[in-house]
């Protein structure tokens, strides 16, 4: 995952940033579980924030307790308790991150991937076992966006459409009402592309410099005599419009779910969080990524 859905930290209170992080530290906590404590380095904040969403769907009360963990031994951490909200989003956690460090060896021959693989690999395979056609749906799509990026596609809405689609699966699969799963899934979906497209002009200068493909470079035409800089300005005022067409789907979606709890929380990161990350990646802002919470 890419861990660019954060909240807007100053406009929460701070019983409700203690409840987010919760969630983050709950996805954790059982991340440990499943795949040892070495895989709680692939904890995504993209994660956290799809155990909030589909636990917030359920009316039960938010349940958790301050405890100590060995990344905070000292001072006692508000942690949601494992439910299958929770439990979901630490699965897709391991899935994802495996398949990203699985795609790092393959393309780019960096030993964290298969070292990180190996961390994963119990976990990984747990959650092939545990959900078979959500995997081969994920597999699916990551394949057709390798395929795309074979042939260097030169459209950022085709290059979108896989993650598009996996992140839609992802969210679809959490619920099984046929109607809210819908719903859940659009979100999904314009949340994937949202986050690929971000992704991709975040990663602009790294790409340059790999030769690496980049739907953005290629549909827009970069050229090394035009400079990084220079590339970014030209391209963020069309890059920005699909973006925020995105989130604008995104938040038609959320408002149709009935919510029946942290919907200040979420209000918070869809119509505020989600928004300033756009901003800051787009003007490139300092740490566009935030390390801890």
């Amino acid at each position: 995952m890419f861990g660019y859905i954060t909240p807007d930290k100053p406009d929460l209170k701070i019983c409700e940033f203690e409840v987010f992080r919760g969630y983050y530290c709950g996805v954790c906590k059982t991340i440990a579980k499943k795949a040892g404590h070495r895989g709680r380095i692939v904890l995504s904040y993209d994660c956290a924030f799809l155990a909030l969403l589909i636990d917030s769907l359920d009316k039960a009360p938010v349940s958790g307790k301050h405890r100590r963990c060995l990344v905070h031994p000292l001072n006692k951490r508000y942690i949601v308790d494992s439910n299958f909200a929770v439990e979901y989003a630490s699965d897709i956690n391991i899935l994802l991150a495996y398949y990203n460090l699985k795609d790092k060896w393959q393309d780019e021959k960096r030993l964290i991937g298969p070292a990180g693989m190996a961390v994963l690999k119990k976990g990984y395979r747990r959650v092939k076992r545990k959900y078979p056609d959500l995997v081969n749906a994920v597999e699916e799509e990551l394949n057709n966006l390798k395929e795309l990026e074979k042939r260097n596609c030169d459209s950022i809405d085709e290059a979108c459409e896989p993650f598009a689609r996996l992140m839609q699966s992802i969210f679809l699969y959490a619920s099984d009402c046929e109607n809210i799963g819908k719903v859940l899934g659009w979100v999904g979906y314009n949340l994937g592309k949202w986050i690929y497209l971000l992704d991709a002009y975040d990663d602009i200068e790294d790409n340059v410099k790999s030769r690496s493909y980049n739907p953005l470079t290629v549909q827009f035409g970069y050229d090394d005599g035009e400079g990084v800089e220079s590339f970014r300005e030209r391209i963020r005022e069309k890059t920005e419009f699909v973006l925020v067409y995105s989130l604008s789907e995104l938040e038609k979606a959320f408002s149709l779910l009935d919510i029946k709890k942290n919907k200040s929380i979420l209000e918070n990161i869809i119509y505020r969080g989600l928004l300033i990350k756009t901003r800051n990646v787009l003007q490139m802002g300092a740490d566009c990524h935030e390390k801890s919470l």
